[in-house]
């Protein structure tokens, strides 16, 4: 059973009748980063609409391939060997997640590896919104140090058992959620709420499909270097300056990302490549535009931004503008029709 870390001041009188009426708080632990990464143990507490604990659910996942970093979630190729594969427990894992707003911190890392595992077994995530609890306490103002878990943890005296646990980071961050939440509810905090758009089919690329780690971990991981980087190829357009609110973007522009997205980072960066723009992994006096959805956070490139003056709009605008591309001069040809968002 969780402890109740919320103070008598933070109850509501009054609960906001737009919120969501169920949520189901997931930890997820993963062979690396990647997205072809795979899901090696689950975990999810389903808290009613006023954030009460119903109950919890946990279980191991074979990802049928080298467990990755051990030194990090501490499973090994012997402990999985003997659990049940994703798709033997989508259907248990969808019925938690049912009708509920999936949260977690940073929700979007968790909800992309979940959605790839459904698209994987030809299945859709029954997520439509997500809530991410760092975006939730940037709403709330906590002084917080950092955005990690066990710092929002502290905050509410909660206390963690084993780190990197998907169990335990689940009740954790449920610990520190719920007084989040009623804080919300007291304040009538609009909730950061973020869709989910399903994937509808997926290509795995060339993994090794093995069944015990090396002792260097899987495909060269390290513990400081387990993300692989992804190449993109070079813009064929010169940079023609910034992006001026109310006018077209123009191919060749130098576009980056930031914080949270409702639809997946990499498709969004693919989009506006094929629209003949610049993905900028940084921001510079160069970068044509910010497209973040908390202009407001204080993350590196939101404050290199407004250091650099450099225009930011957020996913739904930029959305809108990747439809109408304004074509290189003198290239001669129209700009690439963007791909059709997702269904």
């Amino acid at each position: 059973m969780l402890e109740d870390h919320t103070t008598a001041a933070s109850y509501p009188t009054r609960w906001p009748a737009a919120y969501p009426k169920g949520y189901a708080v997931v930890d997820v632990e993963t062979t690396g980063l990647a997205r072809d990464d795979r899901i090696i143990s689950a975990a999810v507490y389903r808290l009613d609409e006023r954030g009460e604990v119903e109950d919890h659910w946990y279980t191991l996942v074979n990802p049928e391939r080298d467990p990755g970093p051990v030194w990090i979630h501490g499973l090994t190729s012997d402990v999985l060997e003997g659990a049940p594969l994703f798709e033997d427990v989508a259907e248990e894992f969808a019925r938690r997640l049912a009708d509920r707003v999936l949260v977690a911190h940073n929700a979007v890392f968790d909800w992309q590896m979940i959605a790839r595992e459904y698209a994987r077994a030809e299945r859709e995530a029954p997520v439509r919104q997500r809530l991410c609890t760092i975006a939730l306490s940037k709403e709330l103002g906590l002084p917080l140090p950092n955005h990690k878990l066990e710092s929002l943890a502290a905050h509410f005296g909660v206390v963690q058992r084993r780190a990197h646990h998907a169990l335990d980071d689940a009740r954790v961050l449920a610990e520190a959620f719920r007084p989040s939440l009623r804080a919300a509810a007291a304040g009538d905090v609009r909730l950061p709420l973020l869709e989910c758009r399903p994937l509808t089919e997926w290509s795995d690329r060339t993994a090794p499909r093995i069944g015990r780690q090396s002792s260097g971990g899987y495909g060269g991981y390290r513990p400081t270097s387990w993300r692989p980087s992804r190449k993109r190829p070079a813009c064929p357009y010169p940079n023609p300056g910034r992006y001026e609110e109310g006018k077209r973007l123009k191919q060749g522009m130098r576009v980056a990302f930031s914080g949270d997205t409702s639809v997946e980072r990499e498709l969004l960066e693919d989009r506006a490549t094929e629209a003949g723009l610049h993905v900028a992994t940084s921001i510079s006096r160069l970068t044509s535009l910010l497209v973040t959805n908390d202009p407001d956070s204080g993350t590196s490139k939101v404050v290199k931004a407004r250091q650099h003056g450099t225009p930011v709009v957020d996913e739904a605008a930029f959305g809108q503008l990747l439809g109408d591309v304004e074509p290189a001069a003198g290239s001669g040809v129209a700009a690439p029709e963007s791909p059709a968002p997702e269904p």
